[in-house]
């Protein structure tokens, strides 16, 4: 058996100090553009939706002169008190690029329809120094999935959390657009080991679309209908020999359970009733890019169909 691979960072065993917080952050290069890509399409919808600027994020240190990023969310022009609340958001993980461009497509192909029906806040990309650096990570080298809580240590989190707080509650369903890819067990699973001083456990990457639903406030009718949508656009992760996909128990084809506040989940904080992660794989030899885009705006699509559905009940 080959050994395991150490990170080129730390010391085995020891978590990560500032010295090694340096080096990692050393070693992320700038790959493309948050204002080309992302600012440049939200400004394109401004004449069609309502677009919010929610805050800064702002990074500097004694090697890196001040990058200041603007956060953008955009709204339904015709919000109505009384209409199902729906928030979409993507790139919490700046390099999950499917979740950001899905966002941004749903909006301008498909948010329309919902005019009058739903009241829709989308966030395109929660992450962009992240999204500039294909990195999973932020600046001072923190998972904003998992820092969703009050005293977030992660500006994107905590000013995606101070945007919605005046909405929480109001949400009837809150959809995160992600990915799972091959550098998840190539580079940032064992960059989380190293940086916690812990041992790298090699896992396995699921061959397509799933779903994490709330451990505490599972809806498996409404994940079922998102896997339905998104079976017609691309293949559904099957489980492993275990029955579980990234080690955790499939309840239902496709959709596992996380505890979403627990973990400081971004899909915890909207108090919605539905919520749910996607998790597309774009490195799969039977799904392109264009499919993962595709399956999430399908599966934000669901997401608004059930709810309207739901309503009418």
């Amino acid at each position: 058996m080959q050994p395991t691979p150490t990170y080129p960072i730390g010391t085995p065993g020891q978590a990560w100090g500032a010295a090694e917080r340096d080096q990692w952050r050393a070693r992320q290069v700038r790959q493309r553009s948050y204002a080309d890509d992302v600012l440049t399409a939200i400004e394109a919808l401004r004449g069609r939706f309502d677009v919010e600027m929610y805050g800064d994020v702002i990074y500097a240190d004694a090697q890196h002169p001040a990058e200041r990023f603007p956060l953008r969310a955009l709204r339904s022009r015709e919000w109505q008190p009384g209409l199902p609340t729906v928030l979409v958001t993507g790139g919490v993980h700046g390099y999950e690029t499917s979740g950001v461009h899905g966002a941004l497509r749903f909006v301008d192909t498909q948010a329309e329809r919902f005019a009058g029906r739903a009241n829709l806040l989308v966030v395109p990309c929660v992450s962009p120094w992240a999204y500039e650096r294909f990195q999973r990570w932020n600046f001072d080298a923190i998972d904003p999935n998992r820092s969703f809580r009050e005293g977030s240590p992660a500006q994107e989190s905590a000013a995606l959390m101070r945007l919605v707080a005046p909405l929480h509650g109001q949400f009837a369903a809150h959809i995160d657009l992600h990915e799972t890819t091959n550098t998840d067990e190539s580079e940032y699973r064992p960059a989380v080991a190293a940086r916690d001083g812990k041992v790298f456990e090699p896992g396995s990457i699921p061959d397509g679309f799933y779903l994490v639903d709330d451990t505490d406030n599972p809806q498996p009718a409404f994940q079922q209908a998102i896997i339905e949508a998104v079976s017609r656009v691309t293949h559904i992760a099957p489980a492993d020999e275990k029955n579980e996909i990234i080690g955790t128990p499939v309840v239902a084809p496709g959709v596992i359970h996380y505890p979403m506040k627990q973990w400081g989940l971004c899909a915890g904080i909207s108090g919605a009733r539905y919520t749910t992660t996607t998790e597309v794989y774009p490195d799969s030899p039977r799904a392109t890019p264009e499919q993962c885009i595709e399956a999430q705006v399908a599966a934000a699509c669901a997401v608004v169909e059930f709810v309207l559905a739901d309503a009418q009940l």
